[in-house]
């Protein structure tokens, strides 16, 4: 069947199979987006019909279905009825632009597991993840109780195959059945914790609820106690069954301190990206110079927190002006530290050296003492006179600069007058020719993640980025740099943004 694969892009992944009852493609892949960042790697269909949705019950084994509430001839309602017909258990949540309460609670009670609001999808995973949990113990309840039913073996063969561990107490709390999962999680031999109470294997130096008494308000994390007095994190969730006349409750306890301490790790790296963030930014010029004759904006966008993109303005003693557009290679905390260093050097260089070629010249010897063969930098390097309205420059590896006349068309390009900055540490960089500048014109120096923003095998490319500025040459400079990022980073939505996107935009007159 027409199954739709996505790639993950962190591993491990856990697998989903997902059928999402929607009529639009750029929500139900919204959705897909918030379930590979929760950590799933799903494989789903897209159905926005009585007869999609029969053909995909029929044909596949579906562990979640996000429905919206109201579609074009088809509604969650209707839906839902359509998979209780099947007898199929399925956690079945609608994800609604919006419903009122009286809607919401009638789709509860009519076997809705739950009800979330587009646009507002941080509860998406954590609900898919419950859903699935009870979705599971409640499979899990079924086979035990069938198969008690014909056999007391066949159910404790079951639990012996869990990788969680798997508890059943009595009416008191004692415990009847431990299953060997229970090594790993606690420490302790099966038959070890035959007649003892369930709270034994809670932590008691936490404040908390005892997990026997409260144990139907307690479904979540807690703290365990392994056998050698040592914490640890688990989620435990409890089922009432029936075995022969007696009555006993299931408690299913997973280990969760790996995925605790990845949790930990990563809301510790998220706060070093911001703090690196927050410090590169603020490298960035806060304000275009103000030079007559000239408009000028930049814009900046990284693809994670911190990025290896930058531009700049330097000013010379002699009143002309830099313009700096650099990509270090790869993007992140790495890139962003070597963009630092870079300018730093290229700003002290400048203090002493006028000439585009001999500035990169020597800022690529400095730069390549630090980097690797996998590290680099492409650069390019404007020296504007606004009084003879003219320009010179180098370039360092970089992508062509382009120089727009009034009427839009393509006056000159900037092109690369060496190899990109750390691959040839002994390399004599050269300028290219001095172009001449007139009212009207607009000089675009960017970095290649705008030209490479990519739909498919499909690229923003070059030709649509010159059709964009033609069209909006007449707006300011801060418009034409927001409106062509804008653009690159549309392209290739819904995907995420795969490259930093920075543009430096100059008018004349």
């Amino acid at each position: 069947m027409p199954v739709e694969n996505s790639t993950a892009l962190s591993a491990p992944s856990r697998p989903l199979q997902v059928l999402i009852v929607e009529d639009s493609e750029l929500d139900a892949r919204v959705l897909i987006g918030h379930l590979r960042q929760g950590g799933y790697e799903p494989q789903w269909l897209r159905v926005a019909s009585v007869d999609g949705m029969r053909e995909a019950l029929h044909s596949a084994i579906w562990d979640t279905i996000l429905c919206d509430h109201s579609m074009p001839g088809f509604s969650a309602p209707e839906a839902l009825q359509l998979l209780q017909e099947t007898g199929l258990d399925i956690p079945f949540l609608i994800v609604s632009a919006g419903i009122g309460e009286d809607v919401a609670v009638a789709a509860m009670k009519a076997g809705a597991n739950d009800f979330l609001i587009k646009g507002e999808l941080a509860r998406l995973v954590p609900a898919v993840e419950r859903e699935l949990r009870e979705a599971g113990i409640r499979a899990a309840r079924r086979i035990a109780e069938n198969a008690l039913r014909e056999n007391e073996l066949r159910y404790r063969l079951i639990w012996e195959n869990s990788a969680d561990a798997v508890l059943l107490m009595d009416a008191n709390g004692t415990i009847r059945f431990a299953n060997p999962a229970v090594k790993a999680v606690f420490g302790w031999d099966p038959h070890e914790l035959i007649g003892r109470p369930l709270d034994a294997l809670r932590d008691t130096r936490p404040s908390g609820p005892h997990w026997w008494s409260d144990r139907q308000i307690l479904r979540g994390e807690s703290i365990g106690c392994r056998r050698d007095g040592m914490p640890v994190a688990v989620d435990i969730a409890f089922s009432e069954m029936r075995l022969n006349d007696l009555q006993l409750v299931a408690a299913f306890i997973r280990d969760i301190t790996a995925r605790k301490a990845a949790d930990s790790e990563l809301r510790k790296n998220r706060e070093e990206f911001a703090a690196a963030r927050e410090i590169q930014q603020r490298l960035f010029p806060r304000r275009p110079p103000q030079v007559a004759g000239f408009e000028f904006a930049g814009v900046s966008q990284p693809a994670d927190d911190a990025g290896g993109d930058y531009f700049d303005f330097i000013t010379y003693d002699d009143g002309c002006l830099g313009i700096v557009v650099a990509d270090v290679s790869g993007h992140g905390l790495g890139p962003a530290l070597v963009m630092a260093e870079a300018r730093t050097c290229l700003r002290i260089l400048a203090r002493t050296e006028s000439d585009p070629a001999k500035v990169l010249t020597v800022a690529n010897r400095i730069l390549a003492e630090d980097f690797d063969n996998s590290l680099y930098i492409t650069l390019l390097l404007v020296r504007l006179d606004p009084v003879r309205r003219n320009l010179r420059f180098a370039s360092a590896g970089h992508p062509p600069g382009w120089i727009l006349d009034a009427s839009g068309h393509l006056k000159a390009e900037l092109r690369r007058t060496g190899p990109a900055l750390g691959q040839r540490r002994e390399f004599l960089f050269s300028n290219g020719p001095v172009i001449e500048l007139a009212d009207g014109d607009i000089g675009i120096f960017l970095t290649d993640g705008i030209l490479e923003a990519a739909k498919g095998a499909d690229a923003f490319g070059r030709e649509r980025a010159l059709a964009l500025l033609h069209a909006i040459r007449a707006t300011s400079a801060s418009a034409i740099v927001e409106k062509l990022a804008d653009a690159a980073r549309s392209f290739s939505a819904p995907d995420p943004q795969a490259d930093d996107l920075t543009a430096v935009v100059m008018k004349v007159g």
